[in-house]
């Protein structure tokens, strides 16, 4: 056994080489297959979708929010990895009575590149990890960013919610170049009425493809209180996964972006 301290400060007593994982966040779940480690992943959510075809033999155990506990002990995991944003303190609290947990805090893009390396040191792939987090700088040092256009990205429907600030999604949306206007709302992830939306007078709006699948049938709502701005429907993986999905991010920003955005580069 070895002694570790989580992204919580949390002290964390874990087996020296874990072979029997369950991974609570998707990011986290997709980044220790992208380790080369996916063979000791035993249990994960049903959010965890990716790598789709390498999850066949991986146990459900729930959702991010609420687990089917009879499920997760019958794993005997040693090791949990969860992430503070998206399992509740209750569920934690209630692991680590039985099992190793190791929490993870991931806001920024720093954040997101120490997760990958402790996940690393973490799982025995430390030389691993350092090459993908390396991947990652670079990927993301490839983004052109664009001209601060005003900003607003939507995650949820009935009630609107938006990305706000200290959030990852702010952090790439500033990598990108867009003016988040949510950053001046209370709350990282802060309710708005049509009325609100309308004061903050975006020149963009991003309507996310997770965790509310918004789709193009919803631009009219969006166009009744922004009849000005322009709507853009926004891949949620690639602007809220923080692990190894990052690497592709500049690809994608440029195929989907670059024709639509092309006059509002710097």
């Amino acid at each position: 056994m070895r002694v570790t301290v989580d992204h919580l400060g949390r002290t964390v007593e874990i087996p020296a080489l874990p072979r029997r994982i369950v991974s609570l966040c998707p990011s986290q779940t997709e980044t220790l297959f992208s380790l080369g480690v996916g063979a000791y992943v035993v249990g994960a959510t049903r959010y965890c979708v990716e790598p789709a075809l390498s999850l066949g033999n991986v146990a459900r155990v729930g959702g991010t929010k609420k687990l089917q506990w009879e499920k997760l002990h019958e794993l005997s995991p040693d090791l949990v990895i969860c992430e503070k944003e998206e399992n509740p303190r209750e569920m934690v609290e209630e692991l680590e009575r039985h099992y190793p947990v190791f929490v993870t805090d991931v806001r920024d893009i720093p954040s997101a590149l120490r997760m990958i390396e402790d996940l690393g040191a973490l799982v025995g792939a430390t030389m691993e990890a350092a090459v993908l987090s390396a991947r990652v700088r670079d990927a993301l040092s490839r983004v052109l960013p664009l001209a601060k256009p005003k900003t607003v990205y939507l995650i949820w429907r009935k009630p609107t919610m938006v990305a706000g600030s200290d959030t990852f999604i702010d952090s790439m949306l500033e990598l990108c170049g867009f003016e988040n206007l949510a950053r001046s709302l209370t709350g990282r992830y802060p309710e708005v009425t049509a009325q609100q939306l309308a004061e903050l007078k975006p020149e963009i709006v991003l309507l996310s493809s997770e965790p509310y699948p918004f789709k193009h049938e919803h631009f009219d709502e969006i166009r009744a209180i922004l009849p000005e701005a322009e709507i853009y429907l926004a891949d949620g993986q690639a602007f809220s996964w923080y692990g190894s999905r990052l690497v592709h991010f500049p690809e994608y920003f440029q195929k989907y972006f670059n024709e639509a955005f092309s006059g509002l580069r710097r």
